[in-house]
């Protein structure tokens, strides 16, 4: 695949340490002479007795030195586009998300889902080519690029339209890198019915749409 937005949360493993009883001796933790002892007996110097150590104490702690690992994360694996998009939900994250799913409707409703995929993988290229702008919507909104887009706005959308979530799910797979694109590293497309002079690498033919580097 050609670029994944993405972004991790850290975490730590607790480890173990083990930690002594020292309670301090006292006064009652000495030897006295016998009771019974007569005149001139040797009477033993008092003399601490150190009291037998505690059983070990398994204790949880935390080192202030221990590695952080990334947390690892769980990549489906589907058999096919058709499944990685049937996979995803409605939720609409993020306004990137919002921006990428929009230029998907526009510009290639009604296409084959490699080619809507495609067309998202164009517009994140150019996020990441630096030749563009460096984000998703103002790829999407910049002037020139897109005819749909009005004043550097999109259009309202009619989010209820089986064609709006088709686009909205090949959106976040195509953000979550879950299948590889079919026109890889293209940052440019145009439909097949014009003839553009460009002196660009053709990368693929989809649908009604050609991919260019």
């Amino acid at each position: 695949m050609t670029l994944s937005i993405a972004g991790l949360v850290a975490t730590s493993t607790p480890g173990w340490a083990s930690e002594l009883d020292r309670t301090p001796v006292t006064a009652s933790s000495t030897v006295s002479a016998p009771f019974n002892a007569g005149p001139g007996a040797a009477v033993p110097v008092s003399t601490p007795v150190t009291p037998a150590p505690a059983p070990l104490q398994m204790v949880q702690s935390l080192p202030a030195t221990m590695p952080v690992e990334a947390p690892t994360t769980d990549t489906e694996d589907f058999s096919s586009l058709a499944d990685a998009v049937a996979a995803q939900d409605g939720a609409v994250a993020d306004e990137a998300l919002r921006c990428l799913a929009g230029a998907i409707y526009f510009e290639s409703k009604g296409e084959p889902l490699a080619g809507q995929l495609a067309v998202a993988e164009v517009i994140i290229n150019r996020a990441k080519s630096g030749r563009f702008a460096d984000n998703i919507c103002g790829v999407v909104k910049q002037r020139g690029q897109f005819s749909f887009v009005r004043g550097g706005q999109m259009p309202s959308i009619d989010a209820t339209r089986a064609a709006y979530r088709t686009a909205l799910a090949v959106a976040k797979v195509a953000i979550a890198d879950a299948w590889d694109s079919p026109a890889p590293k293209a940052l440019f497309f145009h439909a097949a019915r014009v003839r553009p002079s460009w002196g660009l690498t053709k990368i693929a033919a989809i649908g009604n749409h050609i991919f260019y580097r």
